[in-house]
């Protein structure tokens, strides 16, 4: 089975983030950002390219699809 990972916490400590700050600037709840730091949560597609705009990554280099027999 696949999985979403993530590298959102390590992202928000390079630019000293906040759970809240982000979710500020992307219009979400702090809840929602700490559910996919945990892999809780898989953000929809608009809630990941905000992410990604914030960090300044493409969104490839945040999200990835880890397990599985995954077929490119």
């Amino acid at each position: 089975m696949e999985e979403l990972h993530n590298h959102v916490r390590e992202l928000r400590a390079r630019d000293r983030l906040s759970q809240a700050e982000l979710a500020k600037l992307i219009n979400a709840s702090r809840q929602t950002i700490a559910l996919i730091e945990r892999g809780d949560y898989s953000p929809s597609v608009v809630l990941a390219l905000k992410i990604a705009k914030v960090f300044n990554e493409p969104v490839e280099q945040i999200f990835e699809l880890k397990g599985g027999d995954s077929h490119d």
